[in-house]
């Protein structure tokens, strides 16, 4: 039925994890703890990253200290690790077609030969039991060496440079899973895809080649001292996951534009010229292997996924009466899309109840999901009937084996089976046979439908379960069935042929998913190498997200919001007009002196949970109270952990630069930071003091009380902050009132301060029913 959306957007919805003692304790708790989100299959505490560069006294003189060769050897390493970016993501993206082809190759060699001697179990056997060995492998290093490689990755990375730092993301260990894992489930037949997961590795790739090695193995590098830092850290992963996108698709174009259209939420010219010069490393080195696959050279099975899709001649040609098929095209595409992403939600919810209950039930799961797709790879082609092999085929007919259009299957000498074709292919290769240009007879429209609604619940079904898995490939392996599926329904109505259906229906139903316009016109165009599909690829694209978005949201933003991520949206809600930034704040307000007590200092680092502290100069120190800045946690346990004390609380002008370096105070990439429970101090230390001026950021980001929460909300985002102090409109006994955090703008915190504000969020309307619509309260944190 036809309603507004009001109630489902209240909240956001919270972890999926989270126990209901867990919601009642958070509840009633102020918004001072930290938060927690799905991350991979566990639920784990998450913080934020400091975007904004800190301003202290130490940092000035560092920098202040270098001279005109370490200024340019800052920027050329900028351009030399975005080089060694492309480099490596070329390579790992080259490395994993090759693979993917080989080893589902074998299995296909295998299957198909036994086929052809008619021992028909046999081969469903080892078809089976081959899907099954790959999945379990990837299911349980997934999920016992690296549970933040599961999924795409795309929602963890997205929430990463909008400021959300969760833990173990990123990794070394995350890396390695996330390339194995997700070369084992695609050559499973799983239908899940390999592009997500390769933006999440060039992201890691990004991350570690910017961290400079490991303070631990003795493995560091000293011109990366000055990229020890979040915001250089967010430019070279903004670089990685472009290139992951490059080298998916060979679209170096695409990548740059799908990075900055859905990834990014920070971006400037210089950015934007680094991310190109990325991706352009990857098509070169793409370019310079390609080579290897067109001679044949690239194994057993196809040609290496990194393949252009041929779909219509130099000279194609459509005309005003095509439009409405197209429209027909985008519409149906924006429908399907956006119940796609409804069923993918309720999908996830399920699966996380069965992945809480312990690792065994994660790895039966995904188990249970690949015996279920093997089962319709295999069985499904035999509804097909045999066709006979067209005189005028441009490749071998019938095909054993190998990639190919013509797949024997279980048909006599001379005929294929057009179902087993698709099935019984990689995607990249399903993809190729529907893409293809003059095929318009080789595929009757019952294969085409059964292709279709297969792909489109697999897909559903597939993704979540503890692998790495992406979602670009099956939606477009979906959409180009359902595309075709159309094309044959409307072929007296149009001089399109089948290919181009195809094309467009990926089109329609990537748009009616995703959401994305301009980065995904680039890919598809890039992938198929002609231009002159533009028109219709953008009418298809703006129909499909027009009529999806009256739905739901894309699925991206779906999936983070069911892991819990606290991600900060472009636009302002109207009710945040109506609040100042006062009337969120919450409390108590810790504050430290200017020059503090080393006892004091502990005590609010064990009682707290917060990351940034107002520091106060009081008299006798000055006249009066007032704000001299704002000082990090981290700063403070360098600080103790140094022991930079003094006797007496008393100014004495000591120079930091001798008793600290840049690297001290530099955050760390991966790993445990250092925590207040791990220093040790006597009681004699506890007594002395430590002069904070020289490590506070003395030009924090401030508003006024009165200023409305939607004006915050802007600088907030725009600015990338993770504190932002509030001070008062007039004289006032303190200086400052609260501090602004991420989770002080989330609706599940502001609406539960003021619940009369509800029925003033932005209204859309909605198609769905009200039985399923679920409220929740997520967290009130505070990092």
């Amino acid at each position: 039925m036809a309603r507004e959306g009001d109630e489902e957007d209240v909240l956001h919805t919270r972890p999926l994890l989270e126990t209901h003692n867990q919601v009642l304790l958070r509840r009633s708790a102020s918004n001072a703890t930290s938060q927690v989100a799905i991350v991979g299959s566990n639920v784990c505490p998450i913080e934020s990253l400091d975007y904004e560069l800190i301003e202290y006294d130490f940092f000035k003189q560092d920098w202040r200290s270098r001279d005109q060769s370490q200024i340019f050897q800052y920027i050329s390493m900028k351009w030399m690790l975005c080089f060694l970016i492309g480099i490596f993501v070329g390579l790992v993206g080259f490395f994993n077609n090759l693979a993917v082809e080989n080893v589902a190759g074998i299995k296909f060699v295998i299957t198909s030969y036994m086929m052809l001697e008619h021992r028909y179990t046999m081969a469903f056997l080892v078809f089976m039991v081959c899907n099954f060995a790959l999945i379990l492998f990837s299911s349980i290093i997934t999920t016992f060496l690296a549970p933040a490689a599961a999924g795409s990755g795309i929602p963890e990375v997205k929430a990463y440079l909008n400021g959300v730092d969760a833990p173990g993301i990123l990794s070394k260990r995350t890396l390695f899973v996330k390339i194995i894992g997700s070369i084992t489930a695609v050559s499973s037949s799983l239908n899940v895809g390999k592009a997500g997961p390769m933006v999440h590795t060039g992201a890691c790739i990004a991350a570690l080649i910017g961290q400079g090695g490991s303070k631990k193995y003795g493995l560091t590098c000293r011109w990366l001292r000055f990229f020890k830092n979040d915001r250089d850290r967010r430019d070279l992963i903004t670089c990685g996951s472009a290139a992951g996108i490059a080298a998916a698709f060979r679209a170096p174009v695409g990548g740059v534009l799908f990075a900055f259209e859905e990834m990014a939420s920070w971006s400037r010219g210089a950015l934007l010229w680094r991310t190109f010069f990325t991706t352009a490393v990857v098509a070169i080195v793409l370019r310079a292997l390609i080579d290897v696959c067109t001679r044949g050279e690239c194994g057993l099975f196809g040609k290496g996924g990194l393949i252009m899709f041929d779909v219509t001649s130099e000279n194609v040609a459509y005309h005003l009466s095509d439009v409405p098929a197209v429209l027909a095209l985008g519409v149906i595409g924006g429908i399907l899309g956006s119940f796609y992403n409804f069923l993918l939600q309720k999908v996830l919810r399920i699966y996380n109840l069965i992945n809480e209950k312990g690792h065994a039930y994660k790895i039966l799961l995904a188990c249970s999901i690949s015996i279920f797709t093997s089962c319709c790879l295999f069985l499904l082609p035999w509804l097909a009937s045999c066709r006979p092999c067209p005189a005028d085929a441009s490749e071998e007919c019938p095909t054993i084996g190998r990639s190919g259009n013509y797949k024997k299957f279980q048909c006599p000498p001379g005929h294929y089976n057009d179902l087993a074709s698709l099935f019984f292919n990689t995607n990249d290769d399903a993809i190729r046979n529907l893409f293809s240009k003059n095929t318009d007879t080789e595929f009757h429209h019952m294969s085409i439908l059964i292709f279709f609604v297969t792909c489109y619940f697999l897909g559903i079904l597939s993704y979540g379960v503890v692998v790495p898995s992406g979602l670009f490939v099956p939606v477009i392996v979906t959409g180009a069935g359902y595309g075709r599926f159309v094309g044959m329904l409307m072929k007296s109505h149009s001089n399109l042929n089948l290919g181009l259906f195809a094309v467009l229906g990926s089109a329609s139903l990537l748009g009616g998913s995703m959401r994305m316009t301009v980065s995904l016109c680039v890919i598809l165009l890039e992938l198929t190498n002609n231009l002159l599909l533009l028109p219709l690829m953008m009418l298809v694209l703006l129909v499909s997200k027009t009529v999806a978005d009256t739905f739901n949201g894309n699925i991206y933003d779906l999936i983070m919001k069911l892991k819990g991520f606290p991600y900060l949206e472009t636009h302002a809600e109207p009710y945040m007009r109506q609040l100042t930034v006062s009337d969120v704040v919450t409390g108590p307000l810790q504050v430290l002196n200017g020059i503090e007590k080393v006892s004091n200092i502990v005590h609010v680092l064990e009682t707290t949970g917060h990351h940034g502290f107002p520091v106060l100069d009081k008299p006798p120190i000055s006249d009066f109270s007032l704000l001299y800045g704002l000082i990090l946690r981290s700063h403070l346990i360098v600080l103790l952990k140094k022991k930079a004390f003094l006797p007496t609380p008393v100014p004495t002008g000591i120079d930091a630069a001798k008793q600290f370096s840049a690297d001290d105070f530099a955050k760390r990439g991966s790993g445990n930071s250092d925590k207040i429970e791990d220093i040790e101090l006597t009681e004699e230390d506890m007594e002395m003091f430590v002069d904070l001026h020289p490590f506070t950021n003395a030009s924090p980001y401030t508003v006024v009380e009165t200023m409305s929460l939607a004006k915050a909300l802007i600088l907030f985002r725009e600015v990338g902050l993770r504190h932002l102090l509030v001070v008062p409109k007039g004289p006032s006994i303190s200086p400052v009132v609260g501090i602004l955090t991420r989770h002080d703008f989330m609706p599940e915190h502001i609406l539960g301060l003021h619940p009369s504000l509800v029925r003033s969020r932005w209204k859309r309307l909605r198609f769905q029913s009200c039985s399923v619509i679920n409220i929740f309260r997520a967290s009130q944190t505070n990092l």
